[in-house]
């Protein structure tokens, strides 16, 4: 009796000796996928080629082609491109942390030419409150139940109905 435990210690199946390590690995690994993923988002040029960009000097179409596109361009004036570029963690469904931001205001005179460069960081962003009192929009508001109601009998599976979409007979005649 005595010597088959001796024989059972040494001749234990390998998956027994590999289970702890096993465990240990499967362990490390949903450790490292619980990781916070950190997101750049943007368009944020090189500095080597926001210095190619002179005052007085480069125009847009210089600025597109060293630069690309602008993230953005100013609403009101359109002589105001930026490019502005984010860093963010978010952890899981939560709010998004930004991290840091950065901002390039190109602005062009009225001949197209840049007349300034500004860089603004994550130290000069402001809060901003949208205003309650906001502009009404024309029509009115409908609960879900009116606007699931009011859908039905506007589309037609077929495709094949009256409609007013690309390829539709005109109502008024005509070719």
């Amino acid at each position: 009796m005595r010597d088959r435990r001796v024989i059972d210690r040494y001749w234990r199946p390998r998956y027994q000796i590999l289970r702890p390590v096993a465990a240990l690995g499967l362990t490390l690994t949903v450790l490292a996928a619980c990781g916070i993923p950190v997101n750049d988002r943007g368009n944020l040029p090189k500095p080597e080629l926001l210095d190619q960009i002179k005052p007085g000097v480069t125009d847009q179409a210089s600025v597109k082609s060293l630069l690309g596109t602008p993230s953005s361009i100013a609403t009101f004036d359109g002589d105001t491109w930026y490019y502005i570029s984010k860093k963010e963690k978010q952890i899981a469904f939560l709010k998004p942390e930004v991290l840091d931001q950065e901002i390039y205001e190109i602005h062009f005179n009225d001949k197209g030419i840049v007349s300034s460069v500004e860089h603004k960081g994550l130290k000069d962003a402001q809060a901003m409150t949208p205003n309650p009192d906001a502009t009404p929009a024309q029509g009115r508001e409908f609960t879900f139940l009116e606007q699931l109601i009011g859908n039905f009998g506007k589309f037609n599976a077929g495709g094949g109905g009256k409609g007013t979409g690309p390829g539709s007979p005109n109502p008024g005649g005509g070719s």
